[in-house]
């Protein structure tokens, strides 16, 4: 096999001309459609405050924003339930809120508030909603992904038919824990579902100065296990395949991994577009904003009957929940000084 083998390489799924079109919406009722479009409005809503709030120096944690990302983890997470176990890394504001955690958490965490999801000691890469099927997020590359193996074995013992999931991205495929993770899930047909949201860039390095080949999914093919390489901008593919891969591993345990192909609008960190990581961006990002998953929805429902005025008036709906959302944030007090001891130390009966 050759790396001109299209089975090693992405070909139209990484070119930016292709898969403009609006996206074919099947089976799928209007209702849950207009569910998932406004999902997504929500991540990119609250990603575009959370950018204003870097740019002002309000939030001084690290933010990694996953603007124009939004139909993977929308997608994913309309086939989960609520005791399915999910795992992130440093870019998952998108999976928390997907997930249905509440946004006054994530912003709050943002800006270190006592009410923030992990009261406020996390920033934006140590997310938890426990209570929504997120066990957790950290900002350590590739950290997550046994821990969802993990998962998938308790998941596995409990015999309740729950999955775990792992999201990461192409950088990291190149960890060791990646690989080690996926032999020991096939080896002992574990239920994870690892997505790969490969965006082609790991900072501000493209794929192909990192990996001989542009198709993560690859990795998955030498340990014989199923996957399918898809359009990450299509929120109803990726849901289609999520929900047949869990489906099947809910029946009988096994793992399977989705590389959503898809791209980042914003830099590695922070909010700027034109700069990533000190170095100039120097991308086709003009010709990837073509592919907006929002928009391609847009364009297929408009022509299935739903009215343009509803859909503006959904985005302006989600604008004020996110704005009441910033505001409870920011009125919220920060964790008390008793916190840097009484999280570290169990209770002595005040020993």
């Amino acid at each position: 096999m050759t790396i001109a083998d299209p089975a090693r390489r992405l070909d139209l799924l990484a070119d930016p001309g292709e898969f403009r079109a609006p996206i074919q919406l099947a089976h799928r009722s209007t209702d849950q459609l207009l569910a998932w479009h406004r999902t997504m409005l929500l991540i990119r809503r609250a990603e575009e405050v959370i950018a204003g709030m870097v740019e002002s120096g309000e939030a001084v944690c690290p933010c990694h924003l996953g603007i124009g990302q939004e139909a993977v983890a929308v997608g994913v997470a309309a086939a989960l339930r609520p005791t399915d176990r999910s795992f992130g890394a440093h870019r998952s504001h998108s999976h928390f809120l997907a997930l249905g955690a509440p946004v006054e958490e994530l912003l709050a965490e943002v800006l270190g508030k006592v009410t923030g999801c992990s009261r406020g000691f996390g920033g934006s890469m140590h997310l938890r909603a426990p209570q929504h099927g997120l066990i957790g997020t950290v900002p350590i590359v590739g950290a997550t992904i046994p821990m969802a193996v993990g998962a998938a074995l308790a998941a596995k013992l409990d015999r309740a038919g729950d999955v775990a999931v792992s999201f990461l991205g192409d950088g990291a495929t190149e960890e060791g824990v990646f690989h080690e993770s996926l032999n020991l899930a096939a080896s002992m047909n574990l239920p994870v579902l690892f997505v790969v949201e490969n965006n082609l860039y790991s900072s501000h390095l493209h794929i192909g100065l990192r990996q001989p080949s542009d198709r993560t999914a690859r990795y998955a093919d030498a340990h014989l296990i199923e996957t399918v390489t898809i359009d990450g901008n299509d929120v109803v593919e990726v849901a289609d395949t999520t929900q047949r891969l869990v489906s099947a591993m809910r029946e009988s345990p096994r793992p399977a991994l989705i590389e959503a192909v898809t791209y980042r609008w914003r830099g590695h960190v922070g909010h700027r577009e034109d700069n990533d990581v000190g170095v100039e961006r120097k991308d086709n990002l003009a010709a990837w904003r073509e592919r907006d998953p929002i928009a391609r929805l847009v364009e297929a429902l408009v022509p299935s009957g739903v009215e343009r005025g509803d859909l503006d008036r959904a985005d302006e709906s989600v604008r004020a929940e996110v704005a009441r959302a910033l505001e409870a944030a920011r009125s919220a007090d920060f964790p008390p000084v008793t916190d840097l001891l009484d999280v570290v130390y169990a209770d002595r009966g005040g020993r």
